[in-house]
């Protein structure tokens, strides 16, 4: 008698995170349904199953490394996987978590906690490609879920799923979404930012906040000066573009200027 053929495994790993990109791909509902038929999700606790330690196909990878365990546990992850796939800004930007390597997180443990010697954690956070091989990087905040299903059926036919890095800015016009910036004077991120996001938020009148990270040929400096150009703080401007993806370089190069290492040194 022929044997079944087995499925596809699947994990989902959370690491330091909000878990709203694991969110994401449960709210497809009836799709992730039809996923399941065809794909086997050995650990997905927020779904249910748990099996941490399973030899998988494909490992999906929440959140950034912040902690000493998660360090050796991502490394362990990768060993068991085929493919790594690194969801969302905490695990391809270090996320907000992120912030905390701006300044002196172990003089904040002693300040908040009565026993600081119960928290343990690295000196600096970081997404998941500093410290593993990562095989694709799905930015997003959240992520895009059909994104992730897109890649994960390109990859199981041994294919590398095409990524689009164009700028919000193309998409919009694809759509016909009157520009944030030109039309309404808002310091819309959408030049640097790629698309991805099917620009949710200029569809409703709002300005990009860069939650898709950075573009293909970010010009993020051009960007900084014309912000403050139009009358927008520089603290303000550095903070827009270290809010969700502070660790991306092409956004760091703007956020993590002289001015932070000033305050930092009137501060000491």
């Amino acid at each position: 008698m022929t044997q079944p053929q087995r499925k596809p495994r699947v994990a989902v790993h959370k690491f330091s995170s909000c878990d709203g990109c694991q969110l994401a791909l449960l709210n497809l509902g009836a799709t992730l349904l039809d996923v399941v038929e065809r794909v086997d999700f050995v650990h997905f606790v927020e779904m249910g199953p748990v099996d941490e330690e399973a030899e998988v196909d494909i490992a999906i990878v929440e959140g950034s490394i912040s902690t000493p365990e998660e360090a050796q546990r991502i490394r362990e992850v990768r060993a068991r996987s085929k493919y790594l796939i690194a969801i969302g800004a905490c695990a391809t930007s270090g996320g907000i978590q992120a912030l905390r390597n701006l300044n002196r997180a172990p003089e904040w443990t002693s300040a908040v906690y009565a026993s600081p010697e119960y928290i343990s954690i690295l000196d600096k956070v970081t997404p998941i490609s500093a410290n593993v091989r990562v095989d694709l990087e799905l930015w997003g905040c959240p992520v895009n879920a059909h994104q992730v299903l897109s890649a994960i059926r390109a990859l199981l036919f041994g294919v590398v799923p095409p990524q689009n890095h164009d700028k919000l800015c193309t998409e919009c016009k694809r759509l016909g979404v009157v520009c944030m910036m030109v039309a309404r004077d808002l310091p819309c991120m959408g030049p640097v930012t790629q698309t991805g996001c099917g620009v949710i938020c200029p569809r409703q009148g709002r300005d990009c906040y860069a939650c898709y990270g950075p573009a293909e040929n970010a010009n993020a400096p051009s960007l900084a000066r014309h912000l403050e150009a139009g009358g927008m703080d520089r603290a303000d401007v550095r903070r827009r573009f270290l809010s969700i993806n502070n660790a991306a370089p092409a956004f760091a190069v703007v956020g993590k200027n002289e001015d932070t290492e000033a305050a930092r040194d009137r501060d000491a």
